[in-house]
């Protein structure tokens, strides 16, 4: 753990890559507790902001307005309840076991780790269609590492998902509402080929006709979405072309274009895509056992449906890089308090 005065002093100064390519010291944790004074957080900040390294905040007390400033530039900051309602920070009930879980997951997949806080700080302000751009390029970048193919030697070969019984998606237009209903149930709703496609028609057609004034989106079965079909996962030759389907074939964008038309109500699980793609729209209505969850990086890669994107912008930044990073899973109560939806419906 180093200081505020430490980062001034250049600790984080030195190369991030060693010999070889590997990371070294690629993430270091900051005790925001120790008094700094508002000058020593500014220039603290512009060192790590300038700085290659993900920093973790640590924030036991009461944050005052220099700590906060600091915290704004961090990757993440884990905190105590004192800072619950403060966007850059993650409160928890225990600091050190927290950090100890962060960093120990961090360690596992460095690489998707790094990356992911990367993506985070050059999309913080870009345009919703450039963000999905760098997050779509970083996530094929990802897709050569080491870590990504460890995760697919443990996974072990599979067949591609058989085709649907029935229509994967649901189209029910009545007068100026457009109805669509994820219909893979059997598959958890996975955002699979055939469903993305599904998904991605229904909205052109709401895209192209002004008098559907509003679009319904939700799930089949007893979730709305278990997220990309892992069946699917390495099986794009071409990682070019797979970066021109999720970004020009893929929901995210028509989801932003339609954002203020959309509302989508939510239940079970939403894992990854589950929730990276509902998170664009205007609404986001949950059942009160929903739970959320972004598992990517635990596969050596960062969320590629536009979750880099639409998640941060619902919640900040701060926290996204903790769900990335941790890859635990929140319920609706939390969901609510932080935006990532904006309604429980009630039972």
């Amino acid at each position: 753990m180093v200081s505020p005065s430490d980062i001034v002093d250049g600790v984080l100064d030195h190369p991030i890559l060693a010999e070889g390519g590997v990371l070294d010291d690629a993430v270091v944790v900051v005790d925001l507790d120790q008094p700094i004074s508002a000058v020593t957080a500014v220039a603290a900040a512009a060192k790590v902001v300038a700085g290659d390294r993900v920093v973790i905040g640590r924030a036991a007390r009461v944050p005052d307005a220099a700590c906060r400033s600091l915290a704004r530039a961090l990757d993440t900051t884990v905190a105590s309840h004192h800072g619950s309602g403060i966007r850059e920070f993650v409160s928890v009930d225990d600091l050190d076991t927290e950090l100890e879980g962060l960093v120990e997951r961090f360690s596992e997949n460095p690489y998707a780790s790094v990356v992911a806080a990367q993506v985070l700080r050059l999309s913080e302000n870009l345009p919703i269609r450039a963000a999905l751009d760098v997050e779509s390029l970083a996530y094929s970048t990802l897709l050569g590492t080491p870590d990504f193919r460890r995760w697919l030697d443990g996974r072990g070969p599979r067949p591609l998902p058989p085709p649907a019984r029935q229509e994967p998606v649901l189209i029910d237009r009545r007068e100026a509402l457009l109805h669509i209903t994820l219909n893979r149930p059997e598959r958890r709703n996975a955002y699979g080929a055939q469903v993305r496609d599904g998904l991605v028609a229904a909205l052109q057609l709401a895209w192209m006709d002004s008098s559907i004034e509003k679009v319904l989106l939700d799930g089949a079965g007893p979730s709305f979405s278990a997220g990309g079909d892992l069946d699917e996962f390495g099986t794009t030759p071409d990682l070019a072309i797979a970066h021109l389907i999720r970004t020009r074939a893929g929901a995210a964008r028509l989801m932003a274009r339609l954002a203020d038309r959309i509302e989508v109500h939510v239940h079970g699980s939403c894992v990854g895509a589950g929730i990276e793609v509902p998170a664009f729209a205007r609404t986001i209505k949950a059942h009160p056992c929903t739970v959320f969850r972004l598992p990517e990086i635990g596969m050596g890669l960062i969320p590629g449906a536009g979750g880099t994107v639409s998640i941060p912008r619902r919640i900040g930044r701060w926290r996204a890089y903790h769900l990335f990073v941790s890859g635990t899973a929140i319920n609706a109560g939390r969901a609510l308090e932080w935006g990532l939806i904006d309604l429980i419906e009630e039972r």
